[in-house]
Parts: structure tokens; C-alpha cells; sequence
């Protein structure tokens, strides 16, 4: 019996899972899975697994650090003293965090870790999901730009892939304002970025922090350009620590399928 190690970014595609007669088991690196036809694997009889859990916090604390960023300006600020501008005028004012309305576009495990810290700022949190999520106190908005209507920052954890392609698009970044912020540290397929692009160029969104892209490493030079956008290169959940616990939960899945024919944290069900 085979078993495949990958990630989201490289995942096994249709052809690859035809090469391997003999996969019993595809492992990702992450908790990402979009690139790997998972209904496809299943039908085939292929298990498949992630990684979830161990990366939440990490990826939750970056959201958040990414939100008071862009909101206060302090990637901005920091380039506006290193380049003397303090010794000519004061930096411009930003905006507060603490009080603001945010929408968290997916509430999954990562996205209640980002509500549960927010709720320290005393900040409103909403939330759109594809259904209700139980036990939670925050409002729930039925589409991606309802949410985005009503808050004053939107930030993405949705899972990647075929059904959040696009999600927010110029409609949702219209919705949102030139007094809106957002921040995305899910899939760089589901924002629109030409439309993003272009909100950013015409001052219809105050600004963004994105960790993930549409085309990694490339990022569009309108965003490069601009001093509204903070960007990182897809580092949400690098620290020693959890890629330390994802490594350690890649090779477990591999060890317990190979003598017990399961795996220790299956993929609960297609992408979405």
C-alpha cells in the first residue's frame, strides 16, 4: 500500500492518483486540501488527511496582528520613520480596532480562534458560514457581502478551492467601503484580485492585509506600490512550533495508516 505525502500547495492531481494503483492513503501538510480531488481519492477508496488544529493559534494570532497592522498603519509607520519622513511631519492618523464592527468570512476552527481573540478588543464580531455554527454568541450574515456591509473589517479564513473561488468579489469590496479593511489569511484563489486591485487603486477600500495570493510568489504590482496594504508571504502558520506539530502529525497519520490502515486525522469530508 502507498501512501502519498503532499500540501495544499502541490496536493495529487487526477493524473498522479492514476499513476499510483496502489494509493491507499493521501497525507497533506497543512490543513489545506483543495488541490486534491478528495471525493475523487474517496470514490477510488484513498483515504484522505490533514493537519488541522495544530496550526489554528498561529494562524489566528497572524490574523490578528494583520488587522491591527493594517488598521493602525504600523508596517506604513515603521517605512515612514526609516525613511526620515518623522523629522518632517507627523505620520497621518489610522484607524482604531478596539469597538469596530469585523466580519469573520468562515467560522470554522481557525476563524472562532480569531473571534474568540477579538472578543478581547471588544470588538462586534459577525460571521457568514456555509450553515449555522452552534454555540457561538456572534451574529450570523447569510452571503459574503452582507457581512461585509455590515462591518468595518472583513477577515477571510473560508477553506480554499472550487466553492469559494472568487468569493469576495468587487460587489463584496464594494460592500465593505472605503472605510473597510481586509484582511485574508485563507486561499489567495477567494479573493477577486484584479477587483481587489483595483479597489485599492481607487480608494474604495482603506486597505488590506493579505498573507496568501493568487499566484504565489507573485504579487501584482499595484499592491506592491501601494502603502495601504500590508503583505506577507503565506506565513500564518510559519513558526518552529507548529510546523514542528504539522510535521509530527504528517508522519503519525503516515505511521498509523501503515499498521492499521486508518488515519489518525481523516479529512471529514469534501472540500466545500
Amino acid at each position: 500500500m502507498t501512501v502519498a505525502v503532499t500540501s495544499a500547495r502541490f496536493g495529487v492531481g487526477n493524473a498522479l492518483m492514476d499513476a499510483l494503483p496502489g494509493l491507499g492513503a493521501i497525507v497533506h501538510f497543512g490543513v489545506g486540501h483543495e488541490t486534491t480531488d478528495v471525493v475523487r481519492a474517496r470514490a477510488r477508496g484513498i483515504d484522505v488527511s490533514n493537519t488541522p488544529d495544530v496550526l489554528t493559534d498561529c494562524v489566528a494570532d497572524l490574523a490578528v496582528g494583520a488587522l491591527i497592522d493594517v488598521m493602525r498603519r504600523m508596517s506604513a509607520a515603521d517605512r515612514y520613520v526609516r525613511a526620515g519622513g518623522w523629522s518632517t511631519a507627523p505620520f497621518p492618523l489610522a484607524a482604531r480596532v478596539s469597538g469596530k464592527r469585523v466580519g469573520v468570512l468562515g467560522l470554522g476552527r481557525i476563524g472562532r480562534a480569531v473571534a474568540r481573540r477579538l472578543e478581547g478588543f471588544g470588538v462586534e464580531v459577525a460571521y457568514c458560514s456555509r450553515l449555522p455554527v452552534p454555540g457561538v454568541p456572534y451574529r450570523r450574515l447569510p452571503t459574503a457581502r452582507a457581512l461585509a456591509e455590515a462591518c468595518d473589517a472583513l477577515v477571510v479564513t473560508v477553506a480554499g478551492g472550487a466553492g469559494t473561488e472568487g468569493l469576495v468579489s468587487a460587489a463584496v469590496l464594494d460592500a465593505l467601503g472605503p472605510e473597510g479593511h481586509l484582511v485574508n489569511v485563507a486561499r489567495g484563489s477567494v479573493v477577486d484580485e484584479p477587483a481587489l486591485v483595483a479597489a485599492v487603486e481607487e480608494g474604495r477600500i482603506a486597505g488590506a492585509a493579505l498573507d496568501v495570493f493568487a499566484d504565489e510568489p507573485n504579487v501584482p504590482r499595484a499592491l506592491l506600490d501601494s502603502d495601504r496594504v500590508v503583505l506577507l508571504p503565506h506565513i500564518a502558520s510559519a513558526t518552529r512550533e507548529t510546523r514542528e506539530a504539522m510535521a509530527d502529525l504528517v508522519l503519525r497519520n503516515v505511521e498509523r495508516f501503515m499498521t492499521e490502515g486508518v488515519l489518525l486525522t481523516p479529512v471529514p469530508g469534501p472540500t466545500h
